[in-house]
């Protein structure tokens, strides 16, 4: 569904007309961010000091969520917003993750208390306000202040990888170049892209807008002929080089244009649903005190999560030399990063510059609700 403006992303989080405080803390907190805008979560209201969080991921149906970790880091994401957006109604958030659900279904019952010691985050006007640039960046190197704050952002337990200085960045727009090669020419992700971008649109309240991937209007209008059918991509792919000017614009270009890759790394790898629950609040920190400083980002995951997949052998693609590719960037991403590559939770690039002018805003919060006749959480909305 595409919203008529991106007024929605400040007047519907700032509109507390009617609503309970729970339910203005959950209408500020839905604006976390969540991979392709999927936003994996629906809520309950129990009572005035309590909600369920019913978290769901999308590993039956997205090549990028096959573990279902990158949904929890989305949940994650979640669970600090509220956290964040309850300290600005004195309330602080007590969060328990709820035994005996199914990995795909982590469910968490967060309760509120008044705190007399509780002042409002600073970071609570930057929810709304915080988003993915997929546009080229500022080149000027981030401050020692940005930086300090940036590190300071995740805090204990985590620390920042940077790729920063020209050599670095055109290595690391290269790694998404490759990666992104893989990306444009399975099956499994041409299935998940088609499902995700809305298109002739700049704002998409469930999806993402094909006016913020990045693209040139003639490349996007391209794109979306040639996405009508999984024989026209492959046809593109093999005889027309149909990756490349996408990969150019959307991958090496903004790759480069920018102040820095970096990467958010854990102390001791992540293994539990907790674990990457816990670096979903970090990540949260730190985007929103990116937004809070002036700075744009865009997540970079596919290293990431076809590396993961490469290592430990999960079979993600019917393709013939999906595999072997995977297995070629996993190794360009360790000669990268060294050994951070195999502990990174979240990667990206960042860099000063104007806001999206196109972006993914939010499902209105009354269609988040869990209904009192039991109507599913899973899926997404409509």
């Amino acid at each position: 569904m595409q919203a008529n403006s991106a007024g929605g992303a400040a007047s519907s989080s700032s509109s507390s007309a009617g609503r309970s405080v729970v339910e203005q803390i959950l209408d500020v907190a839905r604006w976390a961010p969540s991979g392709d805008n999927t936003q994996p979560w629906r809520f309950e209201i129990v009572d005035a000091r309590h909600v369920v969080v019913h978290g769901f991921d999308t590993r039956d149906h997205c090549v990028y969520d096959l573990t279902g970790h990158p949904s929890q880091i989305s949940l994650g994401a979640l669970l600090e917003t509220i956290t964040i957006a309850a300290s600005g109604h004195g309330l602080k958030a007590l969060v328990q993750r709820r035994d005996g659900m199914p990995d795909t279904r982590p469910t968490f019952d967060v309760s509120f208390t008044a705190d007399a010691g509780i002042t409002a985050d600073p970071l609570i006007a930057c929810i709304p306000r915080r988003c993915v640039q997929r546009r080229p960046m500022r080149t000027r190197p981030l401050s020692a202040e940005e930086r300090s704050a940036l590190e300071a952002a995740v805090g204990s337990g985590y620390r920042i990888f940077w790729l920063e200085g020209f050599a670095n960045r055109y290595r690391a727009a290269r790694l998404m170049f490759n990666n992104a090669k893989l990306r444009l020419t399975i099956p499994e992700a041409y299935e998940v892209h088609r499902s995700i971008i809305e298109w002739n649109a700049r704002y998409s309240e469930d999806r993402v807008p094909d006016q913020a991937l990045g693209a040139d209007p003639m490349t996007t209008r391209l794109m979306r002929w040639v996405m009508q059918s999984w024989q026209r991509v492959e046809f593109f792919n093999n005889y027309l080089a149909g990756t490349l000017a996408p990969r150019i614009q959307m991958d090496l270009l903004p790759g480069i244009a920018c102040a820095a890759h970096f990467a958010i790394v854990p102390e001791r790898e992540a293994r539990t649903i907790d674990d990457f629950v816990a670096a979903g609040r970090a990540v949260q920190r730190f985007w929103l005190c990116a937004t809070r400083l002036g700075l744009q980002l865009q997540p970079e995951m596919t290293p990431l999560i076809f590396g993961k997949y490469a290592r430990e052998n999960i079979a993600f693609t019917k393709k013939p030399g999906g595999m072997a590719l995977a297995q070629r960037l996993s190794k360009q991403t360790v000669d990268l990063m060294g050994n951070d590559a195999l502990l990174a939770v979240f990667m990206g690039r960042i860099g000063a510059g104007e806001a999206a002018r196109a972006r993914s805003l939010r499902t209105p919060l009354d269609r988040l609700m869990l209904r009192a006749d039991g109507d599913s959480p899973h899926g997404r909305s409509s």
